[in-house]
């Protein structure tokens, strides 16, 4: 065994980390962690860099930049048109301040599985989160855990999303979206339900404890303009009649989710969901056009920030490929491999550990299945079955503190500290989902 090499490899890892949470840029920090690795990995270091690292990052930048960047301009032209501010102000309305948690979680949820991006939902959401949490005067540093619980615990891996992580798996296995058949749409109905209660009762808890709405001393003056944006939204009724209807505002997520579902049964599911993210553009301009002003503008926006999630992504991918090459890499996936017990349980757990070291679900699951999947694909599995797993593996242990939406929902969007916000985090986004994939690996290997 490499005990130099393993060592350097979570050494390497726990620096990412530690260097993510710091607020240093990823790419920077993925570099510094690749030498780490390279040197004590034994391997050369201009090989490392030059060849492995950029490989790593280039190849998943050509593969996956269209859906990044039809997915960015989607989720812009939703927030411009004012159609996710539609969305979420109905569910205020719905679900009222009484059940401010369903509706944080439930606004969330609806518009990423109608495949809106992560952070638009989280810029849209928040200021309404704030208006409800502070009417039932809940602690504030729930809010991120509803918000990140909302985002990706189970919308990114269930049945028939269009987000990335339920398209990865497809171009390995063969599969459609839908892939996983009821074992799928149940483990996304329990970590939903479950998820849910538990986050309920932890808020009921703290405010039995004389928890209140209140932000962190140090709270960043980014969250204190959001929060005298959403009191301001919270006094000015008209401000309903400037929001285009709940209907139009919806259509263009259930258009994406219904195209991408029926064309990803007679074609490659990535040029399914181009199809469907472009016709969901398209609808919402013709709709919506009256509340797009800078129609261009939009355009280069989403382009801008497609590049900045796409890159950051390729970064942490370059840091996997760099680390597929030690033999320390080789001997975790070996034992992976050969682990006791049912053959699916490896797959499960090789995809959540390699999302735990990169940090990120569609980076880990851009490293894991080029390596994993041709292992289990020879053994005969149900591809469908695989597919559900590599999904589900993607979103429990990539939730890690140095994930990039994680530091973003709790320092940026919401001007919380990890200390504070993190642990509802780590309860519905990291251990629940977990439990969840290791469920599912039983019932696949029984059923």
């Amino acid at each position: 065994m490499d005990v130099l090499g393993m060592v350097g490899l979570i050494g390497a890892v726990v620096l990412l980390i530690y260097l993510t949470m710091k607020g240093i840029n990823i790419i920077i920090a993925a570099i510094l962690c690749s030498i780490v690795i390279a040197i004590t990995g034994g391997l050369n270091l201009e090989t490392a860099l030059m060849d492995n690292y950029m490989s790593g990052f280039t190849s998943y930048f050509a593969s996956w930049f269209l859906v990044f960047l039809l997915g960015a301009i989607f989720g812009k032209i939703m927030q411009e048109t004012k159609s996710a501010e539609s969305i979420a102000q109905w569910i205020k309305k719905v679900i009222g301040e009484k059940r401010a948690v369903l509706a944080v979680v439930a606004a969330a949820a609806i518009m990423t599985y109608g495949g809106v991006s992560l952070f638009v939902v989280g810029f849209a959401i928040y200021p309404i989160a704030v208006s409800l949490f502070r009417a039932a005067n809940l602690p504030h540093r729930f809010i991120p855990g509803a918000l990140v619980f909302g985002s990706i615990s189970f919308t990114m891996t269930s049945p028939g999303s269009p987000e990335i992580q339920n398209i990865i798996p497809t171009e390995f296995f063969g599969t459609t979206p839908t892939a996983g058949g009821w074992i799928g749409v149940l483990m996304g109905i329990f970590i939903m339900v479950v998820g849910g209660l538990w986050l309920g009762s932890m808020v009921r808890k703290a405010s039995r404890k004389g928890e209140d709405f209140a932000l962190p001393s140090a709270s960043s003056i980014k969250a204190n303009e959001e929060l005298a944006a959403a009191l301001a939204q919270e006094q000015t009724e008209e401000k309903q009649a400037d929001l285009p209807n709940i209907i139009v505002s919806i259509l263009p997520l259930v258009l994406v989710i219904v195209i991408l579902n029926i064309l990803g049964q007679f074609m490659n599911p990535t040029t399914a969901l181009l199809i469907a993210m472009t016709v969901g553009i398209i609808v919402a301009c013709l709709t919506m056009h009256r509340f797009l002003k800078e129609f261009w503008d939009s355009l280069a926006v989403g382009t801008q920030n497609a590049l900045v999630a796409l890159s950051n992504t390729c970064g942490v991918v370059g840091f996997g490929s760099v680390a597929a090459q030690v033999s320390a890499f080789d001997g975790l996936v070996n034992g992976l491999v050969n682990l006791p017990g049912p053959p699916l349980l490896g797959l499960a757990l090789g995809v959540s550990i390699i999302c735990a070291i990169t940090g990120s679900a569609s980076g880990g699951l851009g490293i894991a299945l080029p390596i994993l999947a041709p292992i289990y694909m020879s053994q005969g599995l149900d591809p469908g079955a695989m597919h559900r797993l590599a999904a589900l593996g993607s979103g429990g242990l990539d939730s890690m503190p140095h994930n990039g939406y994680v530091v973003t929902t709790v320092r940026t969007i919401c001007g919380e500290s990890h200390k504070r916000a993190y642990t509802p985090i780590l309860y519905l986004s990291v251990i629940l989902p977990m439990a969840a994939m290791f469920i599912a690996v039983i019932l696949y290997s029984i059923l």
